[in-house]
C-alpha cells in the first residue's frame, strides 16, 4: 500500500527538481544584449572600515598607524565567463584611479555582452604599453592623475599607489610621516602587477541585468602582507630596488570580491 505512493512521490519530485534546474540554465542561457558592470572597492583595513586621519590601525610588528591618504590605479579589466570566455574592455578607455579622499571608488563598465561572469582580471598601476604610448596617448587620463597626486612627473611616471599617513612604534614614538609611493621606473624597475579575482556569485549580464562587483580592499596587506614592511626601518618608499617590488606584490593580496548584486537596472 505505502509503495504505491512513494513511486509517484518521487516522480513527481524528479519532475520538479529537473524543471527547476532547467528554468535556471534556461534564464543563463537567455541572456542577451548589453550592459554596464558597476565595481565598488570598499576600501578597509584588516577587517575596518577605512576613516581617514580619524582613526588608528595597528600591525603585527605594533607599529601604529593613522592614514591620510590611499589612491590607487586601477586598470585593464577582463571579465572571465563561465566556459572560460575572456571579455577585454577597451583598453584605451581601462584607466581608473580609485581615491578614497575623493570619494571615488566605484567604476563603470559600460557595453559589456551579456554573460555569466564568474571571474574578473585586472592590473594594479599603468603597463608599459600604455606608457610608451607618450604623453599625447594617455587622454585626459594624465591630467586626472595629475589631480589626483597620481604623478611625479611625465618623465618619472604615474604613481600606481599613493599611501601616506603618520605612524608610532616602539622606537618611534611621536608620529612621524610615512609615504608609499609605488610606480615603475623604466624596464628595470617595472611595479605594474595584475590580480584575478573569484566572484563568489556570478555576475549576470543582459538588456535587464546591470550587476555591481562589490570588491573588498585591505590596505593592510600593502605593509603587512606576504612582505613585510617596517615604516620604523624606512618610512618613505619611493623608488626602492627592493622594498618597491615587495609593496607591489602586497598590492595583490588586498583584493577580494566580497559579493555581487544583480541588480535589474537598464544602464546601456
Amino acid at each position: 500500500m505505502i509503495t504505491k505512493y512513494i513511486k509517484p512521490l518521487i516522480f513527481t519530485t524528479l519532475i520538479t527538481f529537473f524543471t527547476a534546474c532547467s528554468s535556471d540554465d534556461d534564464n543563463v542561457n537567455e541572456l542577451s544584449g548589453q550592459n554596464a558592470v558597476a565595481i565598488d572597492f570598499d576600501n578597509g583595513v584588516n577587517g575596518d572600515d577605512l576613516l581617514l586621519a580619524s582613526a588608528t590601525y595597528t600591525k603585527t610588528n605594533a607599529e601604529i598607524l593613522t592614514i591620510t591618504r590611499l589612491n590607487y590605479i586601477v586598470s585593464n579589466f577582463v571579465l572571465i565567463d563561465a566556459n572560460g570566455n575572456e571579455y577585454t574592455y577597451p583598453k584605451d578607455e581601462s584607466y581608473f584611479i580609485i581615491s578614497e579622499e575623493n570619494d571615488n571608488t566605484e567604476i563603470n563598465l559600460p557595453n559589456i555582452p551579456a554573460g555569466e561572469y564568474v571571474a574578473m582580471r585586472f592590473g594594479i598601476g599603468v603597463d608599459q604599453d600604455k606608457y610608451q604610448q607618450g604623453a599625447e596617448g594617455q587622454g585626459d587620463f594624465l591630467q586626472k592623475a595629475e589631480d589626483s597626486f597620481m604623478m611625479w612627473s611625465w618623465q618619472a611616471g604615474y604613481k600606481f599607489l599613493n599611501f601616506e599617513g603618520t605612524f608610532t612604534s616602539e622606537t618611534v614614538t611621536e608620529a612621524a610621516n610615512f609615504k608609499i609611493h609605488m610606480g615603475s621606473h623604466g624596464s628595470s624597475l617595472d611595479n605594474y602587477k595584475e590580480v584575478t579575482v573569484q566572484l563568489p556569485t556570478s555576475a549576470l549580464v543582459s538588456d535587464n541585468l546591470s550587476p555591481v562587483i562589490h570588491v573588498g580592499v585591505d590596505a593592510n596587506k600593502l605593509l603587512d602582507g606576504s612582505n613585510k614592511i617596517k615604516l620604523s626601518e624606512k618610512a618613505v618608499v619611493m623608488v626602492d630596488e627592493v622594498k618597491s617590488p615587495q609593496i607591489a606584490e602586497n598590492a595583490t593580496e588586498m583584493f577580494r570580491v566580497d559579493h555581487v548584486h544583480n541588480g535589474e537596472q537598464i544602464q546601456h
